[in-house]
């Protein structure tokens, strides 16, 4: 089958994540905290985008979590991931959840190259720190938007705050991650990925931090981009 040879992907990176796919919708499991992060990507999506009429991509869609969310809400929703067994688990969990999700094993060179302009709305959401090439994958999700069309990502800015919190304390500290989960080097700042994201053509509308109290379990936007950050993008009509 894979995509993996050519892609814009690491093998190491599709296999941690496949390890997890069994218990990617178990909230108490180690996708903890994407189940409580979701609430507030969607929401900061949907404030953005009138979802009953749009064409939504979730790019590294995983197990699904955020492609429900956003289905739910009425999006026409394709997920992509080249991960073989977490597209196998969102695909059965739609049995469950009865909602309709166009999941797919496809990169996101491959999505932009055969649906160009397409969509309304892309989502991206703690995927391009794991990637080879930054660069491709923003020149990819770009590519996949239609003119007016709004880009939403979010990932870890390259801070020593991000260090302690996504590395030491939840892979380390309190195990809420598999170890080498993330690494520091691959995290961009703000200003790193707004400048991506200005060579892409797009033009960056906001930045916001997630702030995430895993004590607690509770998430919320916020002005302290120094450890998790939502952006929005639009790319001009």
């Amino acid at each position: 089958m894979t995509e993996t040879t050519t892609a814009n992907v690491s093998p190491d990176e599709i296999a941690r994540f496949d390890k997890l796919a069994a218990r990617w919708w178990d909230p108490d499991g180690e996708s903890r905290p994407l189940h409580d992060l979701n609430p507030v990507r969607a929401a900061y999506v949907a404030a953005r985008v009138d979802l009953p009429r749009a064409k939504v991509a979730d790019v590294g869609c995983g197990g699904g979590l955020l492609s429900e969310a956003l289905a739910r809400e009425g999006a026409q929703v394709t997920g992509i991931d080249l991960g073989e067994k977490v597209i196998e688990v969102a695909k059965l969990h739609l049995f469950e959840s009865e909602l309709k999700v166009d999941y797919r094993v496809q990169s996101s060179a491959a999505l932009a190259a055969s649906e160009p302009s397409s969509f309304d709305a892309v989502c991206c959401m703690e995927l391009i720190e794991h990637v080879p090439d930054p660069v491709a994958l923003v020149r990819d999700l770009a590519g996949l938007l239609k003119p007016g069309a709004r880009l939403f990502m979010s990932t870890l800015n390259r801070t020593p705050a991000a260090f302690g919190a996504a590395i030491l304390g939840a892979e380390y500290v309190m195990r809420l991650l598999p170890r080498g989960t993330h690494h520091y080097a691959q995290f961009l700042k703000p200003s790193e990925l707004g400048r991506l994201l200005r060579h892409a053509g797009l033009e960056l509308e906001d930045v916001s931090g997630l702030a995430y109290n895993p004590l607690t379990r509770k998430a919320s936007l916020s002005r302290i981009t120094a450890v998790n950050y939502l952006l929005s993008a639009r790319k001009p009509a």
